[in-house]
């Protein structure tokens, strides 16, 4: 089985295409909307802020961003969490990168044509079409300035992706039978990637519980999982604070082991 994210810019309308994946398959439908609600119930966290993270880059009166890197760990954390079973179909901003190129995740930009994009603006948000092309662009530079920032990566980037379907020129049904047949074809969970999968999954849980507690600086730390055995490296400056994160690891299910190290 397999996970199947579509990533689409705002006011896609690919929902349709999402659900019907879904069915087609047998598999869960996960949005992004549910992510965003789970993760702020999980981390007790304003979801307003969560999604602000998903989208804004720091501004300038924000530094490195430490906060919104915390919620963005959370939102890692919730959607590891979400797939460990695969059978799922995510649709919404970043899924493909929060999980990254998993022996078993498929990763689809759904490419869908600018003025369909605006008159769906138009009619979900009741603005005249100059107001709609502006809010969809202005969307469009923010979330291109955010994965720019986050991930160093161009949002439109193809090797972010494995297919890219133009719904412009290519029917929704065709579009859902190519990805069915891709998904069936060359994307299946091996143990390999089950493992990567979990340890993503642990990693990204304790980085997210360890960033709720401000008072522990966790840009400096890196936090790798290997079968329930985690490592935490940090410079020695910083090494104070990991008796403390070693705590908050133990808590988190599946870990065994914590051990520390000095980043290099």
């Amino acid at each position: 089985m397999a996970i199947i994210t579509i990533s689409r810019a705002a006011f896609s309308g690919v929902e349709a295409l999402a659900e019907a994946l879904a069915g087609e398959l047998g598999y869960r439908l996960y949005s992004r909307e549910e992510l965003l609600s789970d993760a702020a119930r999980e981390f007790n966290a304003l979801q307003s802020e969560l999604e602000s993270a998903l989208i804004h880059k720091p501004g300038l009166l924000e530094g490195r961003g430490l906060k919104k890197l915390r919620f963005v760990q959370c939102a890692r954390a919730t959607i590891a969490k979400a797939v460990r079973g695969d059978d799922m179909v995510y649709h919404g901003e970043a899924g493909h990168l929060l999980l990254g190129p998993l022996a078993h995740h498929l990763r689809v930009r759904a490419v869908v044509p600018n003025d369909a994009r605006v008159a769906n603006a138009m009619a979900r948000c009741d603005m005249t079409r100059e107001r709609a092309t502006r809010y969809v662009a202005e969307l469009d530079e923010k979330r291109s300035h955010w994965v720019k920032w986050m991930h160093g990566v161009d949002m439109n980037d193809p090797h972010s992706f494995d297919l890219m379907v133009n719904l412009g020129r290519i029917p929704a049904p065709s579009a859902m039978r190519l990805i069915v047949d891709t998904v069936r074809r060359d994307f299946r969970t091996t143990p390999e990637s089950q493992k990567a999968l979990d340890d993503l999954a642990l990693q990204s849980e304790i980085r997210a519980r360890v960033g709720v507690d401000e008072g522990i600086p966790d840009d400096r730390l890196d936090v790798v999982a290997d079968g329930g055995i985690v490592t935490i490296r940090t410079t020695a400056r910083f090494m104070a604070d990991v008796s403390k994160i070693g705590a908050i690891a133990k808590q988190v299910a599946g870990v065994t082991e914590v051990r520390s190290a000095l980043k290099e």
